[in-house]
């Protein structure tokens, strides 16, 4: 459609409304316009023209006025009539994404996706981002054949992924697309990326939203479907991975999570070849329960004693027991699996989010530590007793005062002795200055938690030499919203995809 033609059919319907040049700007206004009321009327008119965006807006005040003069004002039926399914649109995309992966393997979901985006009017390819966070890596579908995968740190596409939020792009072939996160929940799986023929959809903001939708539906149904079939953690491999890391990894509970109170992210490094590291956590309306455990040894023997622990420590848990309890099911577990030739350090913590009193123990563990407006403000010191494994301990246990914002960072000696090349630890001070950046720069938690352990990993030459485990939780009612979905502003162009 030309911009006279809509300029000619929005004056049409403005005209049969009767709505008047200075309520139609109110109402044009209210939606985001950026001209004045001489300036519309002159548009009306034909005698100024409007950017793209800037006529849509138009058009849509019109079209809401229109709507509302209809109203309730229908003829009635009998009984409700329910809105049959649409053929296209959002609904229509979400119920083709629903039947095209019930009873299939999870192989199936490109050509799922492919369904979907052809009822919006896209196109779209699925990106994973591998165990390692390093980068995104195609599923193969209609339009994912013969890609490679886009770096993380170094992609628009990356971009998306690390701020979760749209980047929208014109590659130099002309291709204009949208780069979409996608989420579990709060838990970031990918991207989308989402090709439509029309640059000027870059800017429509009701796609934006529509491909939320579906990229907040699709990663509930990867992480789904991944329970039964090896599909979608084929692409999320980006090399072989140990026996023991196999193990840890599906002791793992998701590596993010989010209450209104509490925001939790965690890390295991390296993915595919951890051994006797592993965290848990629990979130509830009142509790966030926190445990990091380390067990000695980098074998399968002891991801089984980490895997213990933390079967140890959920059971204990689930039955109401507390602190001190819990810390003792742990030490029995692996006492009376191993009789001393394993032993874990660890931490175990019950944040109350009502008042942010923190109280924790820590089993041998280095202790946790306490960021606050940006700065490690101190160590966490209390509540010792001895490793797990080895001696029943002492019923200390240490208290913290949080203060809103604040966060809480467990780790494992992994971090800090994380040695380069001429044998100079990573340390806590590369530690502290770590956190202060990543959290300086408003990320959201768990990039936060992805570039600290990024920088572990470029001290040690890209090769660690032990696990290295980070676990971060925040006492916030604010950071949660790093967490949600951004639309993106505007387009750039061009780039090299």
């Amino acid at each position: 459609m030309t911009p006279e033609t809509q300029r000619q059919l929005i004056r049409t319907a403005q005209a049969r409304a009767h709505l008047g040049v200075d309520d139609l700007w109110m109402r044009y206004f209210a939606l985001g316009g950026t001209v004045g009321p001489v300036e519309l009327d002159a548009f009306l008119h034909g005698a100024l023209d409007l950017p793209d965006d800037q006529r849509d807006h138009v058009a849509l005040a019109v079209n809401e006025y229109l709507d509302s003069l209809v109203g309730d004002n229908r003829a009635p039926y009998s009984h409700a009539i329910r809105t049959p399914e649409p053929a296209t649109g959002p609904l229509s995309a979400l119920t083709a994404l629903l039947r095209g992966t019930r009873m299939v393997p999870p192989g199936a979901v490109p050509a799922a996706v492919d369904e979907a985006a052809r009822r919006l009017g896209v196109r779209a390819v699925v990106y994973l981002a591998d165990h390692e966070r390093r980068t995104l890596r195609p599923m193969p579908g209609a339009h994912g054949h013969d890609r490679e995968p886009l770096g993380i740190d170094t992609t628009l596409a990356g971009l998306a992924y690390r701020l979760l939020q749209t980047e929208a792009t014109v590659a130099d072939g002309g291709q204009a697309r949208l780069w979409v996160p996608i989420l579990a929940g709060v838990e970031r799986v990918g991207v989308l990326d989402v090709m439509v023929d029309d640059e000027a959809d870059l800017r429509d903001p009701t796609l934006h939203r529509q491909c939320w939708w579906l990229t907040g539906y699709l990663g509930h149904l990867l992480v789904a479907l991944d329970q039964y079939g090896d599909a979608v953690d084929a692409v999320r491999r980006a090399r072989p991975r140990t026996a023991e890391a196999e193990l840890i990894w599906h002791v793992l509970p998701p590596l993010t999570a989010a209450t209104d109170r509490v925001v939790v992210a965690g890390r295991v490094e390296p993915a595919h070849d951890m051994g006797g590291d592993a965290f848990d956590y629990a979130l509830s309306e009142a509790h966030a329960w926190l445990a990091v455990v380390d067990a000695t040894g980098h074998d399968l023997g002891a991801g089984l004693a980490a895997a213990a622990a933390v079967a140890a420590y959920r059971n204990a848990r689930r039955d109401g027991g507390d602190l001190v309890q819990q810390a003792e099911a742990v030490h029995r577990a692996i006492a009376q699996q191993f009789d001393g030739r394993v032993y874990a350090s660890g931490v175990l913590a019950d944040l109350d989010v009502a008042s942010g009193r923190l109280r924790y123990v820590d089993a041998g563990h280095p202790a946790p530590l306490l960021v606050r407006a940006g700065t490690v403000a101190r160590t966490l010191d209390g509540g010792r007793r001895p490793l797990l494994g080895l001696a029943a301990g002492a019923r200390s246990v240490g208290e913290e005062d949080l203060q809103p914002g604040d966060t809480v960072a467990l780790f494992t000696d992994g971090i800090t002795e994380a040695r380069d090349d001429h044998g100079r630890q990573f340390g806590l001070d590369r530690l502290t200055e770590a956190l202060q950046r990543a959290t300086a720069a408003a990320l959201p938690l768990p990039e936060v938690v992805r570039q600290v352990c990024a920088a572990v990993l470029e001290h040690q030459g890209g090769i660690l030499r032990d696990d290295a485990t980070l676990l971060l939780v925040q006492w916030t009612t604010a950071g949660q919203a790093r967490l949600e979905p951004r639309l993106a502003a505007r387009a750039t162009a061009p780039e090299v995809t």
